[in-house]
């Protein structure tokens, strides 16, 4: 029996079908444990898949194909069990909370629940606020999350955060509550310190997954006034000539979370050696069909195929995270 396709997933939706398999209070108890910024990508896949399969269900959950053959309500919008299962993880308040955000999109407030805002949102928050402010609210927002709301604010913004956040040793819990108190009249309840944000790592993690050539221009300012800081952050960067230095079954791992649209899009501008590395790690079926989708691709703007590439970076960033694969090369930590 051939295997079936589920190319139309990405790493997060199989990740909410699976959960959906799972029911309500099992899906729950995993969704307890995960980041918010995880939540809620996965609540939003939730809301968004539709017409799963049975074939797909199969494919996605291989070995507990018995224990779910029986489910056939999967992927059909369900409001209500996306908002039972965002009950059971968040309690009540916050489930309902974000369930209402992922469908009309609403805001929240405070510092804590800046974690739950989408990227525009908090831009257009903080865009008026003293560069220092908006690099504290930087610091605290995963990479990922930061990324996407660095790339939101004004031009003229983006370089002086960045090297203020570069900058950036620590902040004191006076000035966190301080801000929370502007965000929001109701007290601090998380509990970050001030070693948790700011710093060159910091910065160079957000400029990893900043996408349409932002992250050059940021670099380009920076190298003007500090050239050193510029530098500094550079060799943080973890970039996607870096992959080559991942070892071959990490680059299997990889491969079963990378999307092969991205990935064909991702390559068509890469080095050989980095092709290489992946085709190397493919069957040979999948490694002919990705070159022949990658010969007959017709021009891409190189700006859509950077994209490619950092939303790649993103995957291989949570898995490594995540400690499914170790990291080589700018970035990553050295083994001796």
């Amino acid at each position: 029996m051939s295997e079936p396709d589920i190319s139309r997933f990405n790493g997060i939706e199989r990740s909410a079908v699976l959960l959906m398999a799972l029911g309500e209070d099992n899906a729950a108890e995993i969704l307890k444990n995960m980041e918010p910024r995880e939540v809620q990508n996965i609540g939003a896949a939730m809301t968004s898949l539709k017409d799963i399969t049975t074939e797909e269900l199969r494919g996605v959950l291989g070995v507990f194909l018995q224990e779910t053959h029986s489910i056939t309500t999967l992927g059909l919008n369900s409001n209500s069990y996306i908002r039972g299962v965002m009950n059971k993880a968040l309690g009540p308040e916050k489930g309902n909370s974000l369930v209402d955000r992922l469908m009309s999109n609403d805001g929240v407030n405070g510092l804590e629940s800046l974690k739950w805002m989408d990227a525009n949102t908090i831009a257009e928050m903080v865009k008026k606020e003293h560069p220092q402010v908006i690099a504290v609210v930087l610091g605290f927002l995963e990479s990922e999350h930061a990324a996407e709301v660095i790339s939101e604010l004004p031009t003229r913004l983006q370089t002086d955060v960045i090297i203020r956040l570069s900058s950036a040793e620590g902040v004191q819990s006076e000035a966190l509550l301080e801000l929370n108190n502007i965000l929001d009249d109701a007290a601090i309840t998380s509990s970050v310190s001030s070693s948790d944000m700011g710093g060159v790592k910091t910065a160079a993690d957000i400029l990893n997954l900043v996408q349409g050539g932002v992250d050059q221009d940021i670099l380009s300012g920076i190298d003007k006034m500090y050239p050193d800081l510029k530098q500094q952050i550079e060799d943080q960067m973890f970039v996607f000539a870096d992959l080559v230095d991942i070892d071959d079954r990490g680059v299997q791992t990889m491969l079963r979370d990378i999307p092969t649209e991205r990935l064909v899009l991702a390559l068509k501008g890469a080095d050989e050696i980095i092709k290489d590395k992946f085709v190397s790690n493919m069957s040979k079926r999948a490694a002919e069909m990705m070159l022949e989708d990658m010969e007959v691709m017709p021009p891409v703007k190189l700006s859509e195929v950077e994209d490619a590439q950092k939303e790649i970076l993103v995957i291989v960033r949570k898995l490594a995270d995540d400690g499914t694969i170790a990291l080589g090369g700018a970035g990553g930590e050295e083994y001796v």
